[in-house]
């Protein structure tokens, strides 16, 4: 899922120094997660829980090292930074795994690290510009992650019983769309920079982890949600539309098999 531009060319690949530097950082960001895992007072987490976060983490710490092969340059603090979201999205798809249902107190804290990991989403990109950081595998990276605490704050709507499994739509509708993609391949063409798809996406994890909240009431909660969901059906399908008005536009005699980003 993670790969460098094909613009880079067969040559445009990380030197091992940048190879080594990301594994070394992957690695730190992995024990943190450990130790964090181990020392939250949260009953029932280290076992399978635990292995659950971890498995996740290292699933995606591998698609990152094999996108990183092919994207020139150096790791960086913002990419970093994007794996420590990446590391909270775990530690959450942890708790999603406990056997007990998920209480007041845990709500509580699971929508506070959400908020945290949404406060991070600000940092990496400002980081990624400040320090002349900003690459389209980090783009691709920050949005994956995005996807990824889309499935999980839906999975901890559905344990925490505050909306039905109609909730899970919201998080794949990123999927729907790769997959989608992958039937037909116009769908695969590189989309301009958006500030509605940003926009909608923040509002919609916003909503949702104030539903997670045990603030609000379920009925309350479906409704956020239900909000949530029509926000981003309406943003993807601006994106199909815009996608197949451009394939509609492109020459026959140019409509070779796009990019895939």
């Amino acid at each position: 899922m993670l790969t460098g531009s094909p613009e880079d060319g067969p040559l445009a690949t990380s030197p091992p120094e940048s190879l080594a530097g990301a594994a070394a950082a992957l690695v730190s960001v992995a024990l943190a997660l450990a130790l964090a895992l181990r020392a939250a007072p949260i009953a029932g987490l280290w076992g399978r829980p635990a292995a659950i976060a971890l498995g996740l983490f290292a699933a995606v710490a591998l698609l990152v090292l094999r996108g990183w092969r092919h994207a020139p340059g150096r790791f960086g603090a913002a990419n970093v930074i994007t794996m420590v979201r990446a590391a909270a999205v775990a530690f959450l798809a942890g708790i999603v795994g406990l056997d007990e249902p998920l209480s007041d107190e845990l709500r509580y804290g699971v929508t506070i690290i959400g908020f945290a990991g949404l406060l991070l989403d600000g940092v990496d990109g400002w980081a990624a510009r400040r320090f002349h950081l900003a690459s389209r595998f980090g783009a691709r990276f920050d949005m994956e992650v995005d996807a990824l605490s889309m499935v999980v704050i839906t999975l901890l709507l559905l344990r925490s019983a505050q909306a039905g499994a109609w909730v899970l739509a919201i998080g794949m509708l990123r999927y729907h769309f790769v997959a989608m993609g992958w039937l037909w391949p116009p769908l695969t063409r590189r989309l301009p920079d958006s500030l509605r798809r940003k926009s909608l996406c923040a509002v919609s994890i916003i909503g949702m982890l104030v539903a997670l909240s045990p603030i609000v009431g379920a009925t309350s909660a479906a409704a956020i949600c239900a909000g949530a969901l029509a926000l981003l059906v309406y943003s993807f399908a601006v994106d199909y539309v815009w996608l197949w008005h451009l394939w509609r536009s492109t020459p026959a005699a140019d409509r070779a098999i796009p990019e895939r980003v």
